[in-house]
């Protein structure tokens, strides 16, 4: 009987033995790129690249459970404005403004710099909530080849000392841009203000000028910019790295230790890859409960170069950011 009963719920056992590894297995090795992230009502989101935003959420930072996509439907208006566009929306930013959450995301396709920039509201990212909705309200801005010498995805949002929210954006071509945005933050204020905060001359570089994914974070009375070099999207044989730069402004200029502008090709490197991650960046950073965290993707080179989830804590030396321990 024992044995007869013993073969009936081996299979169960198996099962359930199987579903406990892969689900550890699964918050080992949350795949993402471009990650940003927010804390609400308790919970830690992230929102990365994927087919109409991919969302995660987590309690302690460490356990991430995948929800469903920010869009049931990806909006009509990104899928008639770029050719061979076909849902897979890139690099979003959350911010978080008069109790009010708003998600910016990059429709392009790659190595084109005819994008735009999308932004979508809701009231609440709790899943469960009966005001959980994300109403989409169509382009921020866009860039034309031909005509703009930047490309219009990977947005980021800061508040100034004074209130103003800015964006910043761009990748390649001309380098990094920034634009005040309307008091709604759902288009460029009037008239407009543009800057470019960071770039990279081809010639020079050795990487075709490769940078993007600015992310600007205000400490004290300076602003820093962070920004991606050189290659993502490779695998393993990414040469993805995060350099930085602080300013007294949040239009710059942003210089590095060295006393380099930015937008002149300077920036200090900051977070590189090793032999386990084969280039890391496309970061985020946030201070959470009193510690700074910098939240970014590697493509480690144990899994065929699978873009993974990483998040460090920083410290500050001298006024500078200084990576501290990996808690993912």
């Amino acid at each position: 009987m024992y044995l007869s009963l013993l073969s009936k719920i081996a299979p169960i056992l198996v099962l359930v033995f199987w579903s406990v590894s892969n689900l550890s297995a699964q918050h080992n090795n949350v795949h993402v790129h471009d990650p940003v992230a927010i804390k609400s009502g308790g919970k830690y989101y992230i929102y990365c690249t994927g087919k109409n935003i991919s969302q995660f959420q987590s309690t302690d930072m460490k356990n991430w459970e995948r929800m469903a996509p920010v869009f049931k439907e990806t909006p009509q208006w990104a899928m008639d404005s770029v050719p061979g566009f076909r849902g897979h929306i890139w690099a979003p930013d959350v911010f978080e403004k008069d109790r009010t959450f708003y998600l910016y995301y990059s429709i392009s396709t790659f190595g084109k710099n005819k994008s735009y920039i999308g932004v979508a509201t809701n009231k609440n990212l709790d899943h469960e909530s009966n005001d959980y909705e994300w109403v989409d309200h169509g382009m921020v801005v866009q860039s034309i080849p031909g005509k703009t010498n930047w490309n219009a995805i990977d947005p980021n949002i800061i508040q100034d000392e004074d209130g103003t929210c800015w964006m910043s954006f761009g990748s390649f071509w001309g380098g990094l841009q920034l634009v005040k945005l309307s008091d709604d933050l759902l288009s460029i204020a009037q008239p407009e203000e543009w800057h470019t905060i960071a770039s990279r001359e081809r010639a020079t570089t050795g990487e075709n000028g490769a940078i993007e994914a600015p992310f600007i974070v205000k400490r004290g009375d300076l602003y820093y910019l962070f920004a991606s070099f050189d290659f993502c999207c490779r695998g393993a044989k990414s040469t993805y790295k995060v350099a930085v730069g602080r300013a007294n402004d949040v239009t710059g200029p942003y210089l590095d230790k060295d006393g380099r502008s930015m937008a002149k090709g300077g920036g200090t490197i900051f977070l590189k890859g090793n032999e386990k991650w084969h280039g890391v960046g496309h970061n985020s950073f946030y201070n959470f409960d009193g510690q700074d965290y910098i939240i970014y993707h590697g493509y480690d080179a144990e899994q065929n170069g699978a873009a993974l989830l990483k998040i460090t804590e920083v410290s500050w030396e001298n006024d500078w950011p200084v990576l501290k321990e990996n808690i993912y």
